[in-house]
């Protein structure tokens, strides 16, 4: 049971609660774990800086927001009756219907009693001679844990570095701190900065509305159009008949998507190669950059045809050779970024009303009291600009977090010098905390997102079973256990593409964060093998007592 000390009366303090767990996030991975750590008897308690549930999902109510996974497989799959409880409106659906399934879930599961909204954490310390965590929040709260889990996200914490911001006139927006009151862009200037998967979604959305939309591109996209129908009753009914399909496939493939890698490039002829990329490509899914040919994220030829394949895709829809220079790539190849889906996005561009300001070789040198001040000199005088600038991938969350672990070490300036992690699932010198979606293991880059924390969340609480069975108190990993993995996480990481190209893949859009591939790329089934290995070997290379 929870248990909480008295007030003070003397100096108003506020009572400091005891836990088993604390759960740090209320998002897809948050509200499983603290379903599931519940579930085995454990006091636990989640924490959100939000007002309700719903993580990414809360926070991302931009214009356009949507998912990228298809709806049925971005799921729970534990639970038959709650997966079967839901029936989604289309294939791809908007964030209104994402956050309000979240909402059904939570209800469903009756989880809102031990979630602790408006509140952010502010440091967690672990006490060497209780062998616990002290937690601290915005509240003055103060919480005891013996277990510290952080469902806090891989693309959670807005990345943003202009100067000026605070002198803009107008408004100002981060796309992941949408406020939820309607903004009106009607008749106005807007600045958008950014267009990876979010500003893509923004831009699209919002061209037609706007009096004036002034998109600032740095680096431009590969891109793969939508396909989004409608389900009707018939629909939602075939894909809820595939559950127990789902359940068995999605955590076994390379991506945690329903489809997979199944043809080998090198033992295709030229036009076989094509009609599997066509095919792919019509699918208006991801279909084509994590199903069609493994060897893209390897071999520098084969990623090169596919490439143009892309860019002929591009070319044929953008015409204008001005826009074809500034909206497709020519520098990287496909795949070694995030892969965008979209739907007439290139299309905005042909309006009279969106004008692209190339900032590749001309940067945003600050914000304005008017607008955007560009390198030579230029100010775009607007009454909006909305941040699409992205995120401090992976480590971002946690850092903004004062956390220490043994002998007060910091979980800040240890990841200032190096990334590193035990299978994303603990750290090296952090006691009894335990981490979802983050570096080094399967993630946002390169698996669905629900798959890999299910997985992660479900071996976190097999972890503390076992540890309460055997009355262990502590778990950490061994120096030598993280040094393998980490070892093992690079070889990998290195022979692909991915690793030569500059992207918040690497790190690389947050300045000095130290350069490594922040996701997994082994596959999301040899991932789940190598966690499982780990488990039946009763935790080899974790030391317990």
């Amino acid at each position: 049971m929870e248990t909480a000390s008295k007030t003070n009366g003397s100096n108003g303090a506020r009572a400091t609660a005891r836990l088993d767990a604390l759960v740090v996030g209320a998002g897809v991975a948050g509200l499983y774990q603290l379903y599931r750590l519940r579930e085995q008897g454990l006091s636990v308690r989640a924490i959100d800086a939000a007002s309700g549930v719903g993580g990414t999902w809360y926070w991302n109510r931009y214009p356009g927001a949507r998912f990228d996974s298809e709806a049925y497989i971005y799921q729970y799959l534990f639970s038959e009756e709650l997966y079967k409880g839901w029936s989604w409106s289309e294939k791809f659906p908007g964030q209104p219907e994402i956050e309000r399934w979240l909402n059904y879930v939570a209800d469903r599961l009756d989880l809102r009693k031990d979630i602790q909204f408006n509140t952010t954490v502010k440091s967690a310390h672990f006490n060497e001679a209780t062998q616990r965590w002290l937690v601290t929040t915005d509240g003055g709260d103060v919480i005891d844990t013996q277990f510290l889990v952080t469902c806090c996200g891989m693309l959670s914490a807005p990345y943003v570095s202009f100067p000026g911001q605070e002198t803009f006139k107008g408004r100002l927006f981060h796309t992941a701190r949408w406020p939820k009151q309607p903004v009106d862009l009607a008749g106005k200037r807007v600045g958008i900065i950014g267009n990876g998967a979010t500003g893509i979604q923004v831009i699209q959305t919002i061209a037609g509305d706007v009096r004036h939309l002034k998109a600032f591109v740095r680096t431009p996209q590969y891109i793969i159009p939508m396909k989004n129908p409608k389900y009707s009753a018939a629909d939602a009914q075939a894909y809820k008949s595939k559950f127990e399909h789902f359940k068995q496939r999605l955590p076994h493939t390379f991506t945690g998507f329903e489809y997979d890698f199944e043809h080998a490039w090198a033992g295709l002829s030229p036009e076989k190669r094509r009609e599997v990329i066509e095919d792919c490509w019509n699918d208006g899914s991801l279909k084509l950059w994590i199903s069609s040919f493994a060897e893209l994220f390897f071999e520098e030829a084969v990623n090169a045809e596919i490439s143009e394949f892309v860019r002929e895709k591009m070319r044929e829809r953008l015409k204008d050779p001005k826009l074809c220079d500034l909206l497709i790539p020519a520098d990287y190849g496909f795949g070694t970024h995030r892969v965008p889906l979209e739907q007439n996005f290139l299309e905005a561009f042909h309006r009279p009303n969106v004008e692209i300001v190339s900032v590749k070789n001309n940067p945003i040198e600050r914000v304005t009291p008017n607008g955007i001040q560009t390198a030579d000199g230029t100010v775009h005088e607007l009454d909006i600009i909305i941040l699409a600038t992205g995120f401090d991938a992976g480590t971002g969350a946690l850092t903004r977090i004062d956390i220490r672990g043994r002998g007060g070490r910091s979980l800040r300036e240890d990841w200032a010098r190096d990334i590193r992690t035990t299978m994303g699932l603990q750290v090296h010198g952090y006691p009894n905390l335990f981490t979802t979606a983050v570096p080094l293991a399967p993630s946002a880059a390169l698996c669905n997102m629900t798959t890999c924390l299910q997985q992660q969340v479900e071996w976190i609480d097999n972890c503390i079973r076992y540890m309460r069975a055997k009355d262990l108190k502590v778990i950490e990993p061994t120096k030598d256990a993280e040094d393998g993995w980490v070892a093992h996480h690079d070889e990998i990481a290195n022979a692909t593409l991915i690793a030569k190209t500059n992207s918040w893949y690497l790190g690389s859009n947050v300045e000095g964060k130290p350069r490594r591939v922040l996701s997994y790329c082994g596959g999301v089934g040899a991932y789940r093998q190598k966690c499982d290995e780990v488990a039946a070997s009763g935790y080899q290379g974790f030391a317990m007592n």
